[in-house]
Protein backbone atom coordinates (compact mmCIF):
# COMPACT_ATOMS: atom_id res chain seq x y z
CA UNK A 1 0.00 0.00 0.00
CA UNK A 2 0.86 3.56 -0.60
CA UNK A 3 1.43 5.50 2.51
CA UNK A 4 1.75 9.00 3.28
CA UNK A 5 3.27 10.43 6.41
CA UNK A 6 2.74 14.59 6.79
CA UNK A 7 5.06 16.06 9.22
CA UNK A 8 3.14 18.04 11.29
CA UNK A 9 5.16 21.21 11.76
CA UNK A 10 7.57 22.58 9.72
CA UNK A 11 10.71 22.36 12.31
CA UNK A 12 14.17 20.80 10.64
CA UNK A 13 14.61 18.62 13.37
CA UNK A 14 11.59 17.44 15.22
CA UNK A 15 10.67 14.16 17.22
CA UNK A 16 7.50 14.18 14.84
CA UNK A 17 9.89 14.06 11.75
CA UNK A 18 11.94 11.12 13.72
CA UNK A 19 8.54 9.28 14.62
CA UNK A 20 7.63 9.21 11.03
CA UNK A 21 11.45 8.07 9.68
CA UNK A 22 11.30 5.20 11.87
CA UNK A 23 7.85 4.39 10.41
CA UNK A 24 8.99 5.07 6.97
CA UNK A 25 12.21 2.76 7.59
CA UNK A 26 10.28 0.22 9.68
CA UNK A 27 7.37 -0.36 7.62
CA UNK A 28 8.80 0.93 3.89
CA UNK A 29 9.63 -2.49 2.86
CA UNK A 30 6.37 -4.13 2.85
CA UNK A 31 4.58 -0.84 1.98
CA UNK A 32 5.45 2.42 0.10
CA UNK A 33 6.08 5.10 3.07
CA UNK A 34 6.45 8.79 1.39
CA UNK A 35 6.87 11.46 3.50
CA UNK A 36 5.55 14.99 3.09
CA UNK A 37 6.88 18.37 4.69
CA UNK A 38 4.58 21.26 5.38
CA UNK A 39 6.79 23.30 5.71
CA UNK A 40 6.84 25.37 2.27
CA UNK A 41 3.14 25.68 2.04
CA UNK A 42 2.19 29.48 2.41
CA UNK A 43 -0.16 29.89 5.71
CA UNK A 44 -3.43 30.01 4.35
CA UNK A 45 -5.47 33.43 3.58
CA UNK A 46 -9.04 33.57 2.10
CA UNK A 47 -8.42 36.49 -0.03
CA UNK A 48 -6.03 33.65 -1.83
CA UNK A 49 -9.42 32.09 -3.28
CA UNK A 50 -9.79 32.40 -6.99
CA UNK A 51 -6.19 32.89 -7.39
CA UNK A 52 -3.82 30.26 -8.31
CA UNK A 53 -2.99 27.53 -5.85
CA UNK A 54 0.46 27.71 -4.42
CA UNK A 55 2.16 24.61 -6.48
CA UNK A 56 3.18 23.13 -2.69
CA UNK A 57 -0.55 22.81 -2.17
CA UNK A 58 -1.13 20.85 -5.70
CA UNK A 59 1.68 18.92 -4.60
CA UNK A 60 0.19 17.56 -1.66
CA UNK A 61 -2.87 17.16 -2.61
CA UNK A 62 -1.90 15.20 -5.40
CA UNK A 63 0.80 13.18 -3.10
CA UNK A 64 -2.25 12.76 -0.63
CA UNK A 65 -4.69 11.52 -3.44
CA UNK A 66 -2.35 8.84 -4.77
CA UNK A 67 -2.34 7.16 -1.54
CA UNK A 68 -4.39 4.89 -0.28
CA UNK A 69 -3.53 6.00 3.75
CA UNK A 70 -2.16 8.91 5.18
CA UNK A 71 -0.36 8.78 8.95
CA UNK A 72 -0.04 12.66 10.61
CA UNK A 73 2.55 13.00 12.44
CA UNK A 74 1.75 16.24 15.15
CA UNK A 75 3.37 17.80 17.47
CA UNK A 76 1.25 19.71 20.63
CA UNK A 77 1.48 23.84 21.13
CA UNK A 78 -0.43 25.21 23.50
CA UNK A 79 -3.20 22.02 23.70
CA UNK A 80 -3.35 21.76 19.81
CA UNK A 81 -1.68 21.14 16.64
CA UNK A 82 0.85 23.68 15.04
CA UNK A 83 -0.27 26.72 13.45
CA UNK A 84 1.47 25.02 9.75
CA UNK A 85 -0.64 21.89 10.55
CA UNK A 86 -3.67 24.16 10.75
CA UNK A 87 -2.90 26.28 7.81
CA UNK A 88 -2.57 23.18 5.39
CA UNK A 89 -5.72 21.22 6.40
CA UNK A 90 -7.49 24.72 6.01
CA UNK A 91 -5.84 24.92 2.18
CA UNK A 92 -6.67 21.09 1.51
CA UNK A 93 -10.19 21.59 2.99
CA UNK A 94 -11.13 24.95 0.54
CA UNK A 95 -9.15 24.10 -2.73
CA UNK A 96 -8.89 20.63 -3.20
CA UNK A 97 -10.08 18.43 -0.71
CA UNK A 98 -7.90 15.43 -0.53
CA UNK A 99 -8.77 13.43 2.89
CA UNK A 100 -11.91 13.09 1.90
CA UNK A 101 -12.86 9.36 2.30
CA UNK A 102 -9.06 8.55 3.16
CA UNK A 103 -8.15 6.77 6.02
CA UNK A 104 -5.79 8.35 8.55
CA UNK A 105 -3.76 7.43 11.50
CA UNK A 106 -2.86 10.18 13.92
CA UNK A 107 0.70 9.75 15.75
CA UNK A 108 2.65 12.19 17.70
CA UNK A 109 5.22 12.90 20.03
CA UNK A 110 5.73 15.57 22.83
CA UNK A 111 8.53 16.32 25.35
CA UNK A 112 5.54 16.42 28.16
CA UNK A 113 4.16 13.53 29.79
CA UNK A 114 0.37 13.88 28.28
CA UNK A 115 2.54 13.26 24.87
CA UNK A 116 0.48 14.62 22.05
CA UNK A 117 -3.01 13.66 23.36
CA UNK A 118 -4.79 17.16 23.18
CA UNK A 119 -3.43 17.36 19.47
CA UNK A 120 -4.99 14.54 18.64
CA UNK A 121 -7.74 15.45 19.87
CA UNK A 122 -8.26 18.35 18.32
CA UNK A 123 -6.80 17.12 14.84
CA UNK A 124 -9.41 14.35 15.06
CA UNK A 125 -11.93 17.05 15.41
CA UNK A 126 -10.64 18.80 12.42
CA UNK A 127 -10.63 15.77 10.00
CA UNK A 128 -13.70 14.86 10.51
CA UNK A 129 -15.29 18.55 9.79
CA UNK A 130 -16.87 19.28 6.61
CA UNK A 131 -14.80 19.93 3.81
CA UNK A 132 -12.02 17.48 4.72
CA UNK A 133 -14.63 14.60 5.51
CA UNK A 134 -11.56 11.77 6.81
CA UNK A 135 -12.01 8.45 7.72
CA UNK A 136 -10.03 8.59 10.82
CA UNK A 137 -8.85 5.72 12.62
CA UNK A 138 -10.64 4.83 15.05
CA UNK A 139 -9.73 3.32 18.47
CA UNK A 140 -5.98 3.18 20.24
CA UNK A 141 -3.89 6.60 19.90
CA UNK A 142 -0.38 6.43 19.70
CA UNK A 143 1.30 8.85 22.06
CA UNK A 144 5.21 9.38 22.40
CA UNK A 145 5.37 11.27 25.49
CA UNK A 146 8.68 12.68 27.11
CA UNK A 147 9.77 11.89 23.62
CA UNK A 148 13.53 13.43 24.52
CA UNK A 149 14.03 10.50 26.59
CA UNK A 150 12.44 7.55 23.95
CA UNK A 151 14.71 9.25 20.41
CA UNK A 152 18.52 8.82 20.69
CA UNK A 153 21.23 11.30 19.63
CA UNK A 154 21.08 10.42 16.25
CA UNK A 155 17.27 10.66 16.16
CA UNK A 156 16.60 6.95 16.15
CA UNK A 157 13.39 5.60 18.10
CA UNK A 158 14.48 3.56 20.89
CA UNK A 159 11.54 2.70 23.33
CA UNK A 160 10.65 -0.66 22.68
CA UNK A 161 7.38 -0.85 24.63
CA UNK A 162 6.39 1.72 22.07
CA UNK A 163 7.73 0.42 19.04
CA UNK A 164 5.88 -2.96 19.61
CA UNK A 165 2.45 -0.77 19.96
CA UNK A 166 3.43 1.55 17.19
CA UNK A 167 4.11 -2.20 14.83
CA UNK A 168 0.02 -3.58 16.19
CA UNK A 169 -1.27 -0.47 15.26
CA UNK A 170 0.10 0.09 12.30
CA UNK A 171 -1.17 -3.65 11.34
CA UNK A 172 -4.81 -2.51 12.24
CA UNK A 173 -4.16 0.35 10.38
CA UNK A 174 -3.49 -1.34 7.25
CA UNK A 175 -6.68 -3.80 8.21
CA UNK A 176 -8.56 -0.50 8.33
CA UNK A 177 -7.11 0.68 4.81
CA UNK A 178 -8.17 -2.53 3.32
CA UNK A 179 -11.98 -2.71 4.71
CA UNK A 180 -12.33 0.88 3.56
CA UNK A 181 -10.70 -0.02 0.12
CA UNK A 182 -13.29 -2.91 0.09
Amino acid sequence: MKIVGIIGNNASKSHNRMLLEHMAERYGAENEFVLAEIKDIPLFNADFMGQDVPASVNELADLIESADGVVISTAEYDHAITAALKSVLEWLSSVRKPFQGKPILIVGASLGALGSVRAQDNLRNILTSPGLYAKVFPGAEFLVDRAGQKFDEDGKFTDQGSIEFLDMLFNQYLDFIAEQKA
